[in-house]
Order: C-alpha cells, then structure tokens, then sequence
C-alpha cells in the first residue's frame, strides 16, 4: 500500500515563506513524476509544480519566481519552497505522484494523492 504524507502548512503573513513537504510510502518500484496541487474554496484544483524522477521541473505561471519544487529521490520526497506568498495563495495543497508499483509485465503505473495540508496566507 503506497502512501504519501504531508507536512508544513500553517498560517503565515502576506510576503511570509513556508516549505511543504511529501514523503512516499510502502511497497512500489518506482515514482515517475511527483508534485503540487492546490485548491481553494469555490475553485477548481489547479497544478502547482511537478518535477519528474530526472529532475525536470514544470510550475504554474501565478507561482513562478516565488515557489520552488525539489526532490529528495532517496528519500521518496518532494518539497516545496513557497516564498513572497501571497493571500491569493491560500489553499489546501495536494502531494500527488505517479508511482510504478511493479517493475513486472503489464501496467502497473498508479496516481496518488496526499489527504492535504492547510495553507493560509494571513495578516
């Protein structure tokens, strides 16, 4: 059972940084592609940034400049480095990765989603 937890919402102030966080867990062969969304009330959920498993980074265009994305392949985790945040910005933010499960014949490629973690940019 493959997992993915977040970790590093809050509240901070207009102009204030956090970094998020997203471990992936339990049993799988591979994770492709692993980054952000976001949703805010009454919206839709829009794609942050996403970096895949050879360091290619793509990000949206409101986030450019401010927010960064990483990955730590050794440890099955991506970051996100949210800085000049905005209150624009506040959202519930969602790990999501495509995991390749088995290295076996077949299909065994999966899309996972974090629970989400709470942003709110504040004064």
């Amino acid at each position: 059972q493959v997992q993915l937890v977040e970790s590093g919402g809050g509240l901070v102030q207009p102009g204030g940084s956090l970094r998020l966080s997203c471990a992936a867990s339990g049993s799988f062969f591979m994770i492709n592609a692993m980054g952000w969304y976001r949703q805010a009330p009454g919206k839709q959920r829009e794609r942050v940034a996403f970096v895949t498993s050879g360091g290619i980074t793509t990000s949206a265009d409101s986030v450019k400049g401010r927010f960064t994305i990483s990955r730590d392949n050794a440890r099955n985790t991506v970051y996100l480095q949210m800085n000049s945040l905005k209150p624009e910005d506040t959202a519930v933010y969602y790990c999501n990765a495509d995991i390749t499960v088995d290295a076996g014949p077949g299909d065994h490629e999966y899309d996972y989603w974090g629970q989400g973690t709470q942003v709110t940019v504040s004064s």
